[in-house]
């Protein structure tokens, strides 16, 4: 069975940071392109980035500077520190797998269950 387990989320003020963990089971973790996607209150859901099994980094562009993502292929654990946080990064944050090891042309197949970030003053 394919599971994936986030953690991390928690309630920070503004600037704050957080280091989110997705711990995943049940496939070859290294061969697959992962994602953190988002889902603020009342809103849609929002990719926030990706890391191909070959390690090639993308990010949202709300993001960029602000949050890394890596993965520790040896745990099949996936991560994402955020710092600086604002009020706008508020949301319910998922770990997602690809179908594939690039991400392109593909879906999301599998998802957690979500961690709760909230940034709030």
């Amino acid at each position: 069975e394919v599971q994936l387990v986030e953690s991390g989320g928690g309630l920070v003020q503004p600037g704050g940071s957080l280091r989110l963990s997705c711990a995943a089971s049940g496939f070859t973790f290294s061969s697959y392109a992962m994602n953190w996607v988002r889902q603020a209150p009342g809103k849609g859901l929002e990719w926030v980035s990706s890391i191909q099994s070959r390690g090639k980094i993308v990010y949202v562009d709300s993001v960029k500077g602000r949050f890394t993502i890596s993965r520790d292929n040896a745990k099949s654990t996936l991560y994402l520190q955020l710092n600086n946080l604002k009020p706008e990064d508020t949301a319910m944050y998922y770990c997602a797998k690809a179908s594939n090891g690039e991400g392109e042309d593909g879906y999301f197949e599998v998802w957690g269950q979500g961690t709760l970030v909230t940034a709030s003053s």
